[in-house]
């Protein structure tokens, strides 16, 4: 088993470059079967997500290629309806092939998905909307099989902004007749990639963005190029990682609007922060002051994919910080991990309170999450001492080659 030594306590200095965001890479290649053309993906990340959802496209007889950074997609010959429960569980994004399932083949099996286990993610919200297309929906035996022979377009209301179910939804209506409508819907820019790659294809969808989206139905989709937008999360983590480290980053490919969350709170008496078009520099300098209160929501507010990471900067802050999680109600699994290393952290529920000491120390530990895995990283980045991480499969599914991307910045890491 894989694992990562890092000896810390130096600050950081250098650049890095963002990839492709995985949370949109995954629902483009989900997307990619509505088309029987080639589609071909630009500046996808080498990280095993990525892979899984290849493989479960090869399962349903899609050819799939990938050179270097480009990921070719060839549907035409796709045939198998039902995602196989092994590779459904490493995938939450699995999910996704429901909607592009039912559109292209009328009918699909789905094995209920998987993924990190930062809690219940359930999907009534996805098969709630599909209801109201006029899908059939049978659950048993651990797989949800659908038929939408007789679906229709409607005017959907979500009953909270879910991502998943915005994406799959858009993705369900595509060829239905008619106008259909989707409200309190999700506004990601993952949310708008998905737009725009639809639409980049021949698809007419408008909206993405704000909290209604309207789908005119058309009867066929051709292939494309298309760049997904950067990862934002990835990103938020290594700007989060240099104002536990100190020193200088700059971040190139990145959108700093859709990081405004986390720059309005990283501490400006100690963090300097310049974006540009496409990049973000950031200069830090002495220890951080806490951050008096941290409420993860939906977007435009603090991403949950990165509150792990900004409670790990207030473990090593000056003072006292208030964490609170409304999206994922066991996402303080890493806690425990943190304590390891001298942390002092205590949840009540969906609360944490974090009572910044001066530094952490090296310990082992393990990834139980991918943004928690991450998370260990950064605090065994600022730690005194050689931290030890476990099970860092977690973190190969949304970080691609850490050990170089690290190394390139200037932190003591290794891959054994």
């Amino acid at each position: 088993m894989s694992k990562y030594i890092i000896r810390g306590g130096t600050p950081v200095a250098g650049d890095i470059r963002i990839k492709g965001a995985k949370n949109s890479v995954l629902t483009l290649l989900a997307a990619c079967i509505l088309t029987d053309g080639k589609v071909t993906l630009h500046d996808c990340p080498h990280i095993s997500d990525v892979n899984t959802m290849l493989a479960i496209l090869e399962r349903l007889g899609c050819r799939t290629s990938r050179t270097g950074d480009d990921v070719t997609v060839d549907s035409a010959g796709i045939s198998g309806d039902k995602i196989p429960g092994g590779l459904a569980s490493e995938l939450r994004s699995s999910i996704f092939l429901l909607g592009s399932l039912l559109s292209r083949l009328k009918k699909a099996k789905v094995a209920y998905p998987g993924g990190c286990e930062i809690g219940l993610r359930p999907i009534d919200i996805h098969l709630a909307g599909l209801r109201e297309l006029g899908v059939r929906i049978v659950e048993k035996h651990g797989y949800i099989d659908c038929d939408s022979t007789r679906a229709h377009s409607a005017d959907i209301m979500l009953d909270l902004p879910s991502v998943g179910a915005t994406e799959n939804l858009v993705m369900t209506c595509v060829f239905l007749k008619g106008v259909s409508v989707i409200r309190n819907c999700a506004k990601e820019p993952e949310i708008v990639d998905l737009q725009n790659f639809l639409n980049a294809m021949g698809a007419k969808v408008s909206g993405a963005g704000t909290g209604i989206i309207t789908i005119e139905g058309v009867e066929k989709l051709h292939g494309v190029e298309y760049t997904p937008i950067p990862d934002r999360i990835v990103a938020g983590t290594w700007l989060i990682g240099a104002a536990i480290c100190g020193g200088e980053l700059t971040l190139s490919n990145v959108n700093p609007e859709h990081l405004s969350s986390l720059i309005a709170k990283l501490p400006k008496s100690t963090c300097k922060i310049t974006c540009a078009r496409d990049k973000i520099n950031i200069i830090c300098n002495g220890r951080c002051e806490s951050i008096p209160k941290v409420e993860t929501t939906y977007y435009p507010g603090f991403p949950t994919d990165l509150q792990t990471q900004i409670l790990t900067l207030q473990t090593v802050s000056d003072g006292t910080s208030v964490v609170v999680e409304n999206i994922f109600e066991t996402r303080f699994k890493t806690v425990p991990e943190l304590l390891k290393m001298g942390a002092d952290v205590t949840v009540n529920g969906r609360t944490a309170v974090v009572r910044g000491v001066r530094s952490l120390n090296g310990a082992r530990v393990s990834a139980t999450d991918l943004r928690g895995g991450a998370s260990l990283v950064l605090a065994g980045m600022c730690a005194q001492g050689e931290t030890v991480i476990d099970n860092i499969y977690h973190i190969d599914r949304g970080y691609e080659d850490l050990t170089s991307v690290l190394s390139s910045i200037g932190v003591n890491i290794k891959r054994i």
